[in-house]
């Protein structure tokens, strides 16, 4: 069945968590954070889950 993706579908906070994770991390060992190395990363992150989600859906229905 298709459907329209909504909000509780896309994973807003864990991509949020990851990208302050990563900038986090690297401000703390290096002395400096690449933000878009760490938007990359999470934008990836955000991708696998939102894929694994839809897979798990569908595997429901």
């Amino acid at each position: 069945m298709n459907r329209l993706a909504v909000s509780g579908d896309l994973p807003l906070h864990e991509s949020l968590a990851v990208f302050l994770g990563v900038t986090g991390g690297q401000w703390l060992i290096e002395g400096d954070a690449d933000p878009l190395k760490a938007l990359l990363l999470a934008l990836a992150v955000g991708v696998g889950i939102h894929l694994a989600r839809c897979l798990r859906s569908n595997d429901r229905d």
